[in-house]
């Protein structure tokens, strides 16, 4: 049994923001922090007080986060970016909207007393004592302290206030993971209902100290339990905290939490087994399970019951028999040729998630070179006559100004070669497109034929209406673009029927090819690092190179086409983590921790381009050594430089790491490993949400079948499916009850309480 959590997050858009530029406007950006990691951010939307982004996210977390926070920002090129203000959610607010938090929420101004983060390790006891007793209060040491400074650290002490009387630790300079290991004392009055107060503070030599946030002991329970241990969250001082200031506009979201129990593999497999029974068995057997969950399916939900659906018979094998099943479906119910796929049906639902999941990453490898390069030219492209912006060209000292007719012109140049890159990188592609995707297309073919058989010439569909006089009178100014349109389709009415012309041995032939190579998870350029020379005045410096990350290694060349290295086994991966910007001097640095071919831990240092590319290798590589053995609990954020740690000061290299690693924080990727019992346990939950009109149905059917009449023409099969269904959701929640019931489900109690 596992316990999981996770986000889906959409930030949708802003209004009304304040400008924070000259211009009277800004360039506004969102980031997202959880429990203050930095894990998303949008891209910038320039010159606007009202910004879309509609951008989407799944992220995977441990159970125990706390808040999610949403910062909006907005960019500066010449000084550092500006805040205008954050909404934050905490994780009791998210889990008692159960269908997710959805709306507009008006941004607040970003108070430093709020902005903590990190915990703190202390040791409490009460002492007895002949006359009196006494309260012992041992600060041991704190972690992922919020850094105040410019070097990216802070200089932390701490405060501990009992009974007015203050005591404090000694000040360590430079660290965001300081340990003291410091004891106080205090006088212990009976029946004292005082809380003892424990803060932490950065210190400062010229200006005032900077609050890190505190801990509030509840005295009364510790006297009962005598004595208590760990580690303890450090809190905002709310009492200081200042109200917003002004309007600072709104921010529309969409957040949802999901937490998921998920049990042991054998409790799944009736449902499983009776979910791919009756997709073997198909609409000539007595199976109608599909037809009736698509029934009970609001449309709301009906995308992520297909999500949820198909990868669970990805997972079993039977991808192309559960789609093909659906085809079937929508065609008994469709009368003409050029309506299918329209509506909101599971089937529809369904292709599109399976094209995701197993089309992504040959889309990817397709287009994504062309639309790179679409980028990295950064033309200005426009053919609205009514939007052209005219501006200067030449070189210094002749600067003309562009006709309109001049810049209509260059834009139908750009937009002919890159539509024509697109086209013949398409067309060229039929090969490399996955044998699955090809024999499922070919499958659907086959049907359409079967049921339309006078439109059999006709099967493949206008591409978009792009060929028709109706689309042409649309936009008008898009006639620059017709006659290569029109060639387009041509050729990818072509590369269809390329695409569904493949023979059962070469689909066969195909997935063992597939199988037998390791597909890259992940890919790109990185910047690796290098020391130059030895001891405290050695030089840092990072060499840009590309890597590819498949399911084995964690490889390198020199360019993208180059011959490969291999750097990492995947199996030897310890760890995978982000680095303390102080380190380097730079940002979006992360490590991997592995052990060489002696069982040596090592350590490599590679820096991203971006945060969200940074978070996006992180999780590929926790994600693709999940499973490794020895996978560590802690880590060093920082370096060992010279004779001690960046980080924590300690002077052992192979010193137990200061801070707990994150291995189990990843976003969601359409080319994720599957996770069969979490698909199982989401289609389990969906049913259990839908049981009583599933029970209706089944009474229904019963009736019906008693009254000698099958409204399928298989006697009694519908209620012996439907049976079947509802005593395994049966089973499984009383399976689900008894893994909650049990101690080792039971979250661990501790015998302090927070005082807030």
């Amino acid at each position: 049994m596992a316990k999981r959590s996770s986000l889906s997050i959409r930030i949708v858009e802003g209004k009304n923001l304040p400008a924070k530029d000259i211009t009277g406007s800004s360039d506004p950006y969102c980031i997202v922090k959880v429990d203050n990691e930095p894990i998303i951010r949008t891209a910038t939307v320039w010159k606007t007080l009202c910004p879309f982004w509609g951008e989407d996210y799944q992220v995977h977390l441990p159970p125990t986060f706390h808040t999610v926070a949403f910062y909006v920002m907005d960019e500066d090129a010449l000084s550092r970016d500006d805040v205008i203000g954050k909404v934050c959610l905490t994780r009791d607010a998210l889990a008692s909207h159960p269908k997710g938090f959805s709306g507009w929420t008006h941004l607040v101004e970003v108070d430093p007393n709020e902005e903590v983060q990190g915990e703190i390790h202390l040791r409490l006891e009460v002492v007895p004592g002949v006359h009196a007793s006494r309260l012992r209060c041992a600060v041991l040491e704190a972690r992922d302290l919020a850094p105040k400074d410019r070097n990216g650290a802070s200089d932390p002490f701490v405060r501990v206030h009992y009974n007015g009387r203050t005591q404090e630790t000694s000040v360590v300079k430079k660290s965001c993971y300081p340990r003291w290991n410091e004891t106080f004392d205090f006088e212990l009055e009976k029946g004292a209902s005082e809380a003892l107060l424990v803060e932490a503070w950065d210190w400062d030599l010229v200006s005032r100290n900077d609050f890190l946030g505190k801990v509030a002991v509840n005295v009364q329970r510790l006297c009962s339990a005598q004595q208590e241990e760990g580690w303890f969250r450090l809190q905002p001082d709310q009492s200081k905290s200042r109200r917003g200031k002004g309007n600072l506009g709104s921010l529309q979201l969409e957040v949802r939490l999901r937490d998921e129990t998920v049990l042991p593999s054998v409790c799944y497999q009736p449902l499983v087994q009776l979910l791919c029974q009756e997709v073997k068995l198909g609409t000539q057997g007595p199976g109608q399970l599909i037809p009736v969950i698509e029934e009970t399916t609001s449309a709301e939900c009906r995308q992520e019951v297909a999500t949820t659906l198909l990868k669970l018979f990805l997972g079993q094998g039977l991808a192309k028999d559960f789609l093909d099943l659906l085809f079937q479906l929508e065609l008994g119910r469709t009368s003409e040729a050029n309506t299918l796929f329209r509506s909101n049906s599971l089937a529809s639902k369904s292709m599109e998630s399976f094209l995701k999941v197993a089309g992504m990453r040959y889309l990817h490898g397709i287009l994504g070179p062309i639309i790179d390069r679409v980028f990295e030219e950064k033309k200005y492209v426009e053919l609205d006559p009514s939007k052209v912006e005219v501006k200067d060209v030449g070189c210094s000292g002749l600067h003309r100004p562009q006709t309109e007719a001049e810049v209509l012109e260059q834009s139908a140049q750009t937009l002919r070669a890159h539509l024509v890159a697109l086209l013949s990188a398409i067309c060229r592609s039929v090969r490399t497109c996955p044998a699955i995707v090809r024999a499922t297309f070919r499958q659907l073919f086959r049907r359409v034929r079967e049921r339309f058989p006078s439109a059999q010439h006709q099967a493949v569909q206008n591409i978009g209406n792009m060929d028709t006089p109706v689309s042409r009178a649309k936009e008008s100014w898009m006639e620059p673009l017709q006659p290569t349109v029109r060639q387009g389709v041509a050729q990818l009415k072509d590369f269809i029927m390329k695409l569904v012309d493949i023979e059962e041995k070469e689909e066969l032939d195909l997935q063992r090819a597939l199988n037998s190579q390791a597909p890259p998870v992940k890919e790109g350029p990185l910047f690796i690092h290098r020391t130059k020379g030895k001891g405290p005045l050695a030089s840092s410096s990072f060499k840009k190179l590309y890597f590819f990350l498949t399911t084995e290694t964690l490889s390198f060349a020199k360019t993208s086409s180059s011959k490969k290295s291999t750097f990492i086994k995947l199996a030897s991966i310890r760890a995978a983590e982000k680095v303390e910007e102080k380190s380097f001097g730079s940002s979006h640095i992360m490590q991997v921790i592995y052990a060489d071919d002696v069982g040596r831990a090592q350590t490599v240092y590679l820096q991203c381009k971006c945060v969200n590319e940074l978070n996006q290798w992180l999780s590929a590589l926790r994600k693709a050594s999940t499973n490794n053995r020895g996978l560590l609990r802690s880590y060093h954020p920082g370096i060992f430089r010279g004779d001690k740690w960046s980080c924590c000061h300690q002077k052992d290299k192979t010193d137990q790491g200061c801070d707990k690693t994150h291995s189990r924080v990843t976003l969601q990727e359409w080319n994720d490993p599957l996770d069969h019992d979490l698909e199982a346990q989401l289609i389990y939950r969906h049913l259990l949400g839908v049981e009583a009109a599933l029970r209706e149905r089944y009474q229904l059917l019963r009736g019906v079948t008693e009254a000698g009449v099958s409204p399928t023409g298989c006697d009694g099969a519908p209620e012996d499916s439907l049976a079947q269904l509802l005593r395994v959701l049966q089973d499984l929640r009383e399976a689900h009850g008894s893994s909650l019931a049990s101690p080792a489900a039971r979250e661990p109690h501790h015998l302090l309480e927070l005082q807030t």
